[in-house]
């Protein structure tokens, strides 16, 4: 193997899951990536101080400008002297600095602008924040280069990896009959709809196989998550709607495939860690050693697989349309939904109530282009206070 030049990464949202777990992935190879910035929401300053202590970052940012002060005092306290930057603004301006990768961690439709000035800038993107694209898609299509984006979804990583093993002359979608986008089921897997009428937040929260953060994992509940990610898979490999199945394997270790018009289908397969999608996007083109374990061959497995229940987790079904219909609808997707996920963990609305309260605001918005940034952001602001007006008019 040729030898690896130093990587410098700035990480966003570098005290949620997948941050923390891209530290992880940097602390275990010294010599092979450098830290240079990191930002954060601003809720967990002590783990953002210690975190720029424990890599050296030279930069620091939160999102929330109130939190400035406690972060300046932790730092302090721990001989740390980054500089300091705060608001969006802030976090967005690490996402410009000198560095070869971007890695954009940070939750739900605030990370569109980290993306749109980490390509304008010309950083390669390590892309966990999944909602900036599906809301923003043409927009963030418009100033990708071909191979600028890397997926950090552990289903997208798999669906590369599938497509970069196609054939010895690279991509080509017309070899391509569909995408499988494999899913978990999660906790209701096998349920029917009257049978998650009582659902509480513990019980959404609860996810089988996988160890991520609340909002993720409710998605992972109601299945929006991989709605999402049929959008994602859309736009990220140019495959139609009708050419991308949802499958669903509880096991978690086939994390997606690409059937070729040959008949072949190949799969990707580890145990359930975001450790190794976040390694492929931080290391491509190389591959990092002892990113995660592989699967044990040396014992017996059962997977299993079966059709998605469109009845009882209509969020997939749903995506396909607003992908479809494009323009702003995939943001007022994602924007209903998130302010959904709010009222249900505050006990405002029931567990059924989420997706159908998102098609309703779906069904009422009026999609238009998604021309600009302020465009999306008004049709994400829309879609917010209109399902958080549909949800105050319900109770568990």
């Amino acid at each position: 193997m040729h030898e690896q030049s130093l990587r410098s990464v700035v990480v966003l949202g570098s005290t949620g899951s997948v941050g923390t777990q891209a530290l992880d992935v940097i602390a275990a190879c010294p010599g092979r990536f450098r830290v240079a910035a990191l930002a954060a929401g601003g809720g967990k300053v002590d783990l953002l101080a210690r975190q720029a202590a424990e890599t050296g970052a030279e930069a620091v940012a939160v999102a929330d400008p109130a939190a400035v002060p406690a972060l300046k005092e932790a730092l302090a306290a721990l001989g740390a002297a980054p500089e300091v930057l705060a608001g969006p603004d802030g976090v967005a301006e690490l996402a410009a600095r000198p560095c070869d990768t971007v890695l954009n961690g940070i939750n739900g439709a605030l990370g569109l602008t980290s993306t749109l000035v980490a390509l304008e800038a010309g950083r390669t993107l390590a892309l966990a924040n999944k909602e900036s694209l599906i809301i923003g898609g043409p927009l963030v299509k418009r100033l990708a280069k071909p191979g600028q984006i890397l997926p950090v979804d552990s289903e997208h990583s798999a669906l590369q990896q599938c497509l970069w093993a196609s054939g010895p002359h690279g991509y080509d979608p017309d070899a391509v009959r569909r995408l499988v986008v494999t899913a978990s089921g999660g906790p209701f897997r096998g349920r029917t709809r009257a049978e998650m009428t009582d659902v509480t937040p513990e019980m959404a929260l609860a996810h089988p196989t996988w160890s991520m953060g609340p909002m993720i994992t409710i998605n992972s509940a109601t299945l929006v998550n991989k709605g999402l990610e049929v959008i994602e898979a859309h736009l990220l490999f140019d495959i139609g709607f009708d050419r991308i199945e949802v499958v669903v394997h509880p096991q978690s270790i086939i994390h997606s495939m690409v059937e070729y018009v040959d008949g072949s289908t190949i799969a990707q397969a580890s145990p359930p860690d975001m450790r190794l999608p976040i390694a492929l996007a931080l290391g491509h083109p190389e591959r990092v050693t002892g990113a995660a374990r592989p699967v044990d061959w040396t014992r017996a497995h059962t997977w299993t697989f079966e059709p998605l229940d469109d009845a009882a987790f209509p969020a997939v079904a749903l995506a396909r349309h607003v992908g479809a219909e494009g323009g702003t609808a995939p943001a007022v997707y994602n924007a209903a939904n998130e302010a959904c996920l709010e009222a249900f963990i505050g006990g405002r609305l029931p567990f059924l109530a989420i997706v159908d309260t998102v098609a309703r605001v779906v069904d009422e918005h009026e999609v238009t282009p998604a021309g600009s940034v302020e465009e999306v952001l008004a049709a994400d602001a829309w879609a917010r206070a209109r399902a958080a007006e549909l949800a105050a008019g319900q109770s568990r």
